[in-house]
């Protein structure tokens, strides 16, 4: 083997394991797609939890299953101001903890009846002039900017209006003696 092949290996070799220590695998990274919040994945996670539990998947497809958790991270990124999105964020973080001393279990671990009684709870809460108040302020404006983008995101899916709610941009014709019948799809028009 030639000596500079080797010392070249063996400089490359002894740098990767300088870099190594300083590589931080255990943390939870932030997500790069919303660069005004500070979101982890687990994050995500749980507001897809939230959101499912707000509206979940029966008949029709639930909120989980339809992606909006994206668009409520969307939303609150793109169109919130910043002390919003602040205040968005610290409501998130707090929200486990918040579970789990309201509740004293995590969030993952309640039925779905204690998952919807929590969040009612949440979106209830009188925020007192104190710091704990200030952080059930922001659990509260967490909770109520979650449930309404939800339903937001949710409406304006393209399964609901598609499959669901067929949305016509045109009316069609008027038919004045033409009867209502429950097996008929509701026309929305623009």
């Amino acid at each position: 083997m030639n000596r500079r092949i080797a010392l070249r290996h063996l400089a490359l070799i002894s740098g990767g394991l300088a870099l190594i220590p300083s590589c931080d695998f255990s943390s939870d990274d932030i997500l790069a797609a919303y660069e005004n919040l500070k979101v982890t994945a687990s994050q995500k996670q749980l507001l897809g939890d939230i959101s499912n539990t707000i509206i979940p998947a029966g008949e029709l497809k639930g909120a989980l299953e339809l992606e909006v958790p994206d668009f409520i991270l969307v939303m609150v990124n793109d169109c919130m101001t910043s002390d919003n999105q602040v205040l968005f964020s610290t409501g998130l973080a707090a929200f486990s903890e918040y579970a789990k001393n309201t509740s004293g279990k995590k969030y993952d671990n309640l039925s779905s009846k204690e998952k919807e009684d929590l969040i009612q709870q949440g979106i209830d809460l009188k925020p007192a002039e104190t710091p704990e108040g200030e952080k059930e302020r922001a659990i509260s404006y967490f909770l109520n900017t979650t449930k309404r983008l939800t339903m937001q995101g949710y409406m304006a899916s393209e399964y609901i209006q598609t499959e669901i709610i067929p949305y016509s941009l045109i009316p069609g014709p008027y038919n004045g003696a033409a009867l209502i019948s429950e097996t008929q799809k509701p026309r929305i028009n623009g």
